[in-house]
């Protein structure tokens, strides 16, 4: 913890504590700076960030969005929720993230987008992606939940597409419990994206002067995050690096030290390219077989140590079926066989070890 609760104080004393306030502008002030995103707008959670895009997207019924089978269902149902129907594509077996080489066979005339989404905060193959999106006229919409100071050749995630979408979680690096925030990297959907967050009035102009009075002039929602969980997250914000600094470490000593158990029983650590710098979100080991996974999860049970699966695959939802569903293999084989193990900030040294001198005496 840093000064959080000090910046609550300070909104509750000053009386600002709705949307859009002063730490709110300083919250997207430090992500524009710290990603290089055109403008960053706060917003309730990452579905609502997303929910906007998709307001952008303007789909119309019957348009297609493709998005990866091994993600949560805010990916999917923020355009679903606007009357597009998600296309879902299966994912690498290596970073997890989607095939960028399937996305062709599956663009149609109806295609409007791509979201990708940066599993663990490993950047998708941006390039290939993007070339395929400009070559067919489609969006591209990063789902960057997980990718907050991650980077791809150089580059910040949430920068790459046109549209990326942030998560604040309580489960996320840096977080208010609830929270997100949508990066606009294209001048065209700046001054949409604002009435659409707010209610579809024009006062965010109001507010900076531009107009006497503010009205109702598009669709739109209540997306605006209140300035006492940006209050919080602003205190997050500033520690970022120690946050960062701190993760790498808990990440780094899961990977070293459980190195050698992995190779001799056949369990797979992720995968990070050469090429990516990775946001320290999460770290998984992919299990040889579904019983093996389950029992690993039991073993750490025993010893109250909690470990969790991840996504269920969209396509083998209730709704991925009704939808079309199809098949995704490496997604569904991900699905059985990854095994998440305990990540958060204030982990100790301590109890790391004793997950990993856990695991060790495990066999799978």
């Amino acid at each position: 913890m840093g000064k959080e609760l000090q910046y609550i104080a300070e909104t509750l004393q000053v009386g600002q504590i709705a949307g859009d306030q002063a730490f709110t502008r300083r919250c997207e002030a430090i992500l524009e700076e710290i990603t290089g995103a055109r403008r960053a707008l706060l917003t309730t959670s990452c579905t609502h960030a997303l929910e906007l895009a998709a307001y952008l997207l303007e789909p119309e019924p019957g348009d297609e969005v493709l998005v990866p089978a091994f993600t949560f269902v805010s990916t999917a149902n923020a355009f679903l929720s606007r009357g597009a129907k998600p296309v879902f594509v299966d994912i690498r077996s290596d970073t997890l993230n989607v095939d960028e080489g399937l996305l062709e066979d599956l663009i149609t005339p109806r295609t409007k987008a791509v979201v990708p989404v940066h599993y663990g905060g490993v950047g998708c193959e941006m390039d290939a992606i993007q070339e395929i999106a400009d070559r067919h006229g489609l969006v591209v919409i990063e789902d960057n939940a997980h990718g907050l100071f991650g980077k791809y050749r150089g580059r910040s995630l949430g920068t790459l597409g046109g549209l990326a979408a942030q998560s604040f979680h309580e489960t996320k690096n840096i977080t208010c419990g609830e929270g997100g925030a949508l990066l606009l990297n294209d001048d065209r959907w700046l001054k949409r994206a604002e009435v659409l967050r707010e209610k579809g009035t024009d006062r965010s102009r109001f507010f900076r002067g531009e107009i006497e009075r503010y009205t109702w002039v598009d669709e739109g929602s209540s997306y605006v995050m209140s300035d006492v969980l940006a209050a919080f997250l602003y205190g997050q914000l500033e520690q970022w690096r120690g946050i960062q600094q701190r993760r790498s470490e808990i990440w780094s000593c899961y990977n070293d030290r459980l190195a050698d158990w992995a190779e001799t029983n056949d369990v797979r650590p992720p995968v990070i390219p050469a090429h990516c710098e990775q946001a320290y979100h999460l770290y998984y080991m992919l299990m040889p077989s579904d019983e093996s996974r389950q029992g690993l999860i039991s073993h750490l049970r025993a010893q109250g140590i909690l470990a969790v699966f991840h996504y269920l695959p969209l396509n083998q939802s209730p709704v991925g079926r009704r939808l079309g569903g199809g098949e995704c293999p490496v997604a569904e084989d991900t699905s059985r066989r990854l095994v998440r193990l305990p990540f958060y900030n204030e982990i100790s040294e301590q109890e790391q070890s004793e997950v990993i001198e856990t695991i060790l005496r495990f066999s799978p």
